[in-house]
């Protein structure tokens, strides 16, 4: 998303899950929830003894989709299901019959016959599993993957299938492809042992395009030297063989060398730069329009189980989160959900196709060929993880302990106090720093709202912003410093903290980092995000510098009505949310904005998370509650709002906005919260539909009881369960504490420019609006019912006055 690059573009620290105070989410690509229920699906197939029936028959199992299985578990923190296929790899002694010829026939020699891709696949699950990579089944398998690497000959620095018996050689083809090359790179540099001449043998697989092949390919040459075959012959480079047809593109092989060169440089290897931005490049410009990839020759039409591998390797990449988060929900749109309660796939919750096509059949006709799911599935769900394979291999992954995905995640980037040497992705290990000042303090009997005000100017470092740490570096985290004051603003607590972040975030300098993207940039560039919620902190705080951010903001609108950004780290990720910033920010002029959000409203009133969504069912209730805030501002005025159509709004605009209200009535439960999957109040989603349900003049008391019954005793709020503190969940929970938006706060430069529910006695026949929408029939049958009740209404006057005239004929005395 966009904040990876906000505030001087470092792409310097991810914070976990700093939520945005419009909507009370942002949410991240990932999918942990979505990437668990694959996992809980996933290790149903497993045998008792871990192991995968093999498809092609034979006695030996299917060790490559049982691997697969186990990288997908552990990614997605359920590592614990995986431990009988390492037991039976392992402890059984049965991972040599996957990487040497010996299970096929056992007693015969051929434990001396090694399979160099399944070798360095062995290597990764050992390290991935926790396991000695130095003791598996016997062996050493570093030290035997070095040992597949060809130091001299035609094969030279290629993991390659061979023989350590010199009778067997003969019989021995040399099969590996650049998936064992990758796969062993990986390996290796997750063990502090880069080979180079195997990274640099992976490198002559890419082409200049920026593609790998998978197959390593002989041709014909008139050289000569120990790279040339005794007939003449030698392995060609990518781009030798393409005009032989011998390096078509094959994204399964370039979404894994991508993983390879990525682990690699983690480890310290040089010179990747440049082929690994080549590489990105050209995934990024191969995405199907659906958001999905192809593979390689007979799978190149987009599937799960290549996005999956491709997104993981562009999510560590860094640098594609727009093409990451549209393969996140082309992975979606083939899983198996709750909304398949009803369908075949009843029963099947997380499974995933290997493609939409595949699943919607399954949903009529039930699950067939589930070697295809799995194979689907195992791969697929990495990309909903997005853990990459060095730290996977390293045992650095932190994925969530709960099955319920976190629900509300913004990865926010900051610009460093001392810049690093350059803009490079950091890991994911922050914390926010405290103020250096004195604590403020506030006694027991404080109200929640005045509590949590405390702990979050508490969090400003100097009292002005906050800072996160990255590596022992330390960062200003502009986005969440904005976020601070829009909090304390909803809360009508801390004015002197408000004051004084304000005015840091007004500076010059600031807003030079945080909106255009100093000093990474090498020319002009703008962000839509970052210089809308600048204005509002400025016009919150009556700085005169909020008309030239606007300025600048609008020059940034399209003629459609789409905010785009400008610069080397542009933003591409089109979200509902981040639109809805910016139609808050220019809300005395949107032009033709407004009208771009209400043409992406989905059929049952919602909006989906993403402003390229065209046509939608159902969408996201977070870019709703946003979408809500957005349509109901207009500059401050002290009038109070009207309940029924406004000066300038079209009748369309009216039917969206209730309707869209309606849609926020429903998830809530009588105590004003949403509650996620497991049953647990969802903070930051309950304190975003409050905020907006606010807004449009409806009641958020109750989820202000609710969450604030959730403040602890240090005035923060727990992230589910954990009991612990967390600064994120905090941060997004301060409207729904407040029980109002910070657009209705004091000193707001907008207000609310319509109350519901609207009145009958509306000249724009707009329809009325209960007051409260939960449960209610759909908002087209309120209108319609309303309408037959006024003709009704109308008709029975009418035949009252024609009574009455008939009598009064009659000679009858009224």
């Amino acid at each position: 998303m966009r904040r990876r690059y906000l505030a001087a573009v470092a792409f310097a620290v991810s914070v976990g899950v700093v939520a945005a105070l419009l909507t009370g989410t942002a949410a991240a690509a990932n999918d942990p929830g979505a990437a668990k229920a694959n996992s809980r699906w996933l290790a149903t197939k497993l045998k008792p003894d871990g192991t995968l029936e093999n498809p092609n028959g034979g006695a030996l199992p299917d060790h490559g989709l049982m691997l697969d299985v186990l990288f997908a578990l552990y990614a997605s923190g359920d590592g614990a299901k995986a431990e009988p296929i390492m037991k039976f790899l392992d402890d059984e002694g049965h991972a040599t019959d996957y990487f040497t010829w010996d299970g096929l026939v056992p007693g015969a020699g051929y434990d001396k016959v090694i399979v160099g891709g399944s070798l360095a696949k062995t290597l990764v699950a050992a390290e991935v599993s926790g396991r000695d990579p130095r003791n598996v089944d016997g062996y050493d398998l570093v030290a035997e993957t070095h040992g597949a690497i060809m130091r001299k000959g035609p094969d030279k620095g290629r993991i390659s299938d061979y023989s350590k018996d010199p009778d067997l050689a003969g019989a021995v083809n040399n099969d590996a492809n650049s998936f064992g090359q990758a796969l062993g790179v990986v390996g290796l540099a997750a063990a502090g042992e880069n080979d180079r001449i195997a990274i640099d043998r992976l490198l002559a697989q890419q082409c200049s395009e920026g593609y790998f092949r998978l197959v390593f390919e002989y041709i014909p040459t008139k050289e000569t030297g120990d790279h040339v075959t005794p007939d003449g012959r030698k392995v060609s480079t990518c781009d030798e063989g393409k005009p032989l047809d011998l390096s078509p593109t094959d994204g399964d092989a370039t979404g894994l060398a991508l993983s390879a060169l990525l682990a690699a440089r983690k480890a310290g290897a040089t010179g990747l730069d440049a082929p690994i931005a080549k590489t990105v490049s050209w995934l990024k410009a191969n995405q199907a329009s659906g958001g999905g990839w192809g593979g390689g020759v007979s799978t190149e039409a987009p599937n799960t189980n290549s996005t999956g591998m491709i997104v993981q390797a562009l999510a560590d990449a860094g640098g594609a989160e727009a093409a990451v988060d549209k393969g996140v929900r082309y992975l979606k749109s083939a899983q198996a959900n709750a909304a398949d309660s009803g369908t075949k796939l009843a029963g099947e919750l997380g499974a995933i196709a290997y493609n939409p096509a595949s699943y919607e059949a399954a949903r009529a006709s039930g699950i067939s060929g589930v070697d295809t799911w799995i194979r689907a599935g195992a791969q697929a769900s990495l990309g909903l993880s997005q853990v990459g394979f060095y730290a996977l291999a390293k045992g650095e992954a932190q994925p969530p302990t709960s099955g319920t995905p976190a629900p509300t995640t913004t990865t926010v980037i900051t610009k460093p106090v001392t810049p690093p040497p350059k803009p490079g992705k950091a890991g994911a290990s922050t914390g926010v720093r405290v103020r250096t000042s004195t604590a403020i303090a506030t006694p027991d009997t404080a109200t929640p709202a005045a509590r949590l005000g405390a702990y979050l100017a508490n969090r400003l470092t100097d009292g002005d912003h906050v800072e996160v740490t990255e590596d022992g570096r330390t960062y200003v985290d502009y986005d969440a410093t904005a976020d601070v004051v829009l909090a304390l603003r909803a809360l009508d607590q801390q004015p002197d903290s408000v004051a004084r972040a304000s005015q840091f975030l007004v500076k010059p300098e600031a807003v030079q980092a945080y909106a255009h993207g100093a000093p990474y940039e090498q020319g002009e560039a703008s962000y839509a995000g970052p210089l809308a919620k600048l204005v509002l902190v400025a016009e919150f705080a009556k700085a005169d510098v909020a008309g030239r951010l606007r300025a600048d903001l609008v020059k940034l609108r399209g003629a459609g009505g789409e905010f785009t950004d400008t610069g080397s780290f542009a933003d591409a990720d089109e979200t509902v949310e981040r639109h809805a910033w910016a139609v808050l920010a220019t809300a005395a002029d949107p032009g033709p904005a407004v009208e771009l959000l209400l043409s992406r409203q989905c059929a049952d009133g919602t909006f989906p998370k993403h402003l390229d969504t065209v046509e939608c069912g159902s969408g996201d209730l977070a870019a709703t509650a946003a979408a809500v805030t957005a349509l109901a501002a207009r500059p401050h005025t002290d009038a109070a709002p009207p309940t029924r159509r406004p000066d300038g709004w079209s009748e369309r605009r009216v039917s969206a906005f209730v309707s869209a209200v309606g849609a926020l009535g429903v998830r809530p439960t009588g105590e004003g919260v949403v509650t996620g999957e497991g049953g647990e109040p969802d903070v930051a989603l309950s304190a975003a539909v409050a905020a907006a349900r606010q807004t449009a003049g409806l009641d958020a008391s109750g989820t202000a009881r609710s969450l604030g019954a959730l403040v602890q005793a240090d005035g923060g709020l727990a992230k589910g369960s954990a009991g612990e503190t967390d600064f994120p969940t905090s941060l997004a929970a301060a409207q729904g504490v407040a029980g109002r938006s910070w657009l209705t706060a004091a000193d707001s430069p907008l207000s609310p420019a319509i109350r519901l529910p609207l009145t009958e006695a509306n000249p724009s026949g707009a329809p009325v609006l209960a007051a409260e929408q939960s449960g209610s029939p759909p908002s087209w049958l309120i209108w319609g019912l309303a309408g037959l009740a006024v003709l009704l209404l109308l008709t029975v006057i009418a035949l009252v006055f024609v009574l009455r005239r008939s009598t009064k004929k009659k000679g009858a005395t009224p």
